[in-house]
């Protein structure tokens, strides 16, 4: 159940910021380095409908601005990342609205997903169930010496459902993601590194600048070649060879004939940074 905790104010370092109950999005200067808050601190990040809506909704614009480089998804909760599905919600729901609340919980775990840049998970504190299925939804995750990853649902009687079924296996193999799943049991953060469920460890309280830190060292490449790589790698996850081959491919003639493609080597030839067209 979510927990009540005290608000902490992450320092600013955006040129520009927009927030929405439950929602705040920064922009970190100009190299299209954007941070997704998750920002309903009192209960820890648990998503309620209204919360929700508001991840779908931010995500929906980002994917959509092509200025958007790379992603960073961050929590303003002290405590936690995000602990998942608003359970005190949802026991007051009928059967009818959680029906009716099923395509907007999928839209928010969906949109985080479906970014089509490359997105970073900053993760300190609980990530449990829902929160820790916007992690896996992430291409990387970084977690601080805090963090406490596991998707415990079964114990609540229900299933991960924010993709976690699918997304914690293309991890850590169908055995490991099976014992985690079955067990419903919580990992802390060394645990969580050696099985692979985080993909670095970095000291308390400095999730978030790293994950920006790597997020900058990203958004410096080409925008249209970060997009197309990160198409390549979605889609030709566990295809075979010979189709996973083709979707390279197909990706790789998206740049082949693109104006970042020419800066990219005119940039190499001249010994000089490139400065993208982003098209």
């Amino acid at each position: 159940m979510p927990v009540e905790s005290s608000a902490v104010e992450p320092e600013s370092q955006s040129e520009s910021e927009s927030e929405s109950e439950f929602v705040t999005v920064r922009r970190h200067g100009d190299d299209g380095v954007v941070e997704l808050v998750l920002d309903r601190p009192g209960a820890m990040n648990a998503v309620s409908t209204a919360m929700a809506r508001a991840i779908g909704t931010a995500c929906a614009a980002l994917a959509a601005d092509p200025s958007v480089r790379v992603v960073v998804v961050s929590s303003a909760a002290e405590r936690a990342f995000c602990v998942g599905a608003d359970l005190k919600e949802r026991n007051t729901l009928s059967d009818a609205e959680l029906v009716r609340q099923r395509p907007t919980t999928r839209g928010a775990y969906g949109g985080v997903l479906e970014l089509p840049v490359p997105t970073i998970a900053a993760v300190h504190g609980f990530a449990l169930g829902g929160g820790f299925e916007l992690a896996l939804a992430c291409d990387v995750i970084v977690a601080d010496e805090t963090a406490v990853v596991g998707l415990p649902e079964v114990s609540v009687g229900v299933i991960p459902g924010g993709g976690g079924t699918q997304l914690l296996p293309r991890r850590v193999g169908a055995a490991r993601a099976a014992e985690l799943i079955f067990t419903a049991r919580r990992v802390e953060a060394a645990e969580a590194l050696s099985l692979g469920l985080v993909d670095s460890l970095v000291p308390a309280g400095t999730d978030t600048a790293e994950a920006l830190a790597l997020a900058a060292r990203m958004a410096a490449n080409s925008p249209v070649g970060l997009r197309a790589a990160k198409r390549a790698l979605r889609l030709g996850h566990g295809m075979d060879l010979a189709a996973g081959l083709e979707i390279e491919d197909a990706a790789w003639r998206t740049v082949a004939f693109s104006g970042d493609r020419a800066e990219g080597v005119a940039a190499f030839n001249e010994k000089r940074r490139p400065n993208w067209p982003g098209r």
